[in-house]
């Protein structure tokens, strides 16, 4: 099949191009968004491969589906850039990753935390300054904080466990509590008592109606103590 591949970049030909060497699809990279202006760049394909930047409006995708295109593939857990409706409506097949590891995910969760914590990022830029003052740069232990985890699905569950290991003490939130946190010693509570206790909160919890924009109003109105 020929795919144009939008919002492109060298890691995307080098992994694509791996990943197509048994299959032998003929997949042309393109470095535009895919977006209503340049939705003619798709035409004469019929797949186009996009990311989580790309507009797949109802403008783009009557657009691509008039010039030949059948298939879009998206490189992407989220679909939440993609008019649905409109894609079944002009028989457009849709497909995205099914999941990307929660062990990365957790992993680079745990990352930011530590850089934010031991200010990291502020002592690197002084050090390249030879500036190796402390001032500012005091953190606080990890070992007996309390760290709240809303969302506790694959991902979730990955991180209590990394924080578990950290000596943490993990609260939760989730409509559906996870047995493994349970196993692990995971305590889920109610958001507002999760957010008032929490020294370190993550937010692992997909983009639904219910969830746009609600963890981030509530955690602004009811945490005081909440470092993140």
């Amino acid at each position: 099949m020929k795919v144009a591949v939008f919002s492109s970049k060298p890691y995307d030909r080098q992994f694509l191009l791996a990943a197509n060497s048994n299959h032998h699809h003929k997949l042309i990279f393109l470095e535009p968004r895919l977006t209503p202006a340049t939705a003619p760049l798709a035409a004469g394909f019929p797949g186009v491969c996009a990311f989580i930047n790309d507009q797949l409006s109802q403008d783009t995708l009557r657009a691509i589906a008039a010039k030949g295109t059948q298939l879009i593939a998206l490189r992407a857990a989220g679909f939440n850039n993609v008019d649905l409706e409109v894609a079944s409506e002009l028989g457009l097949t849709v497909v995205r990753v099914p999941e990307y590891s929660p062990y990365a995910v957790a992993e680079h969760a745990v990352g930011l935390i530590l850089m934010l914590n031991r200010k990291l990022h502020k002592a690197y830029n002084r050090v390249r300054d030879d500036n190796f003052a402390l001032n500012g740069l005091l953190g606080f232990d990890l070992h007996g904080a309390t760290v709240g985890v809303i969302g506790t699905g694959k991902i979730g569950q990955r991180f209590s466990q990394i924080m578990t290991g950290f000596g943490c003490c993990v609260l939760a939130y989730d409509p559906y509590p996870n047995p493994n946190c349970l196993e692990l010693g995971v305590d889920y509570r109610p958001l507002e008592e999760l957010l008032s206790a929490a020294d370190i909160i993550s937010l692992h919890c997909p983009l639904l109606p219910q969830t746009y924009h609600y963890s981030t109003s509530t955690l602004s109105a009811s945490s005081n103590q909440a470092q993140w």
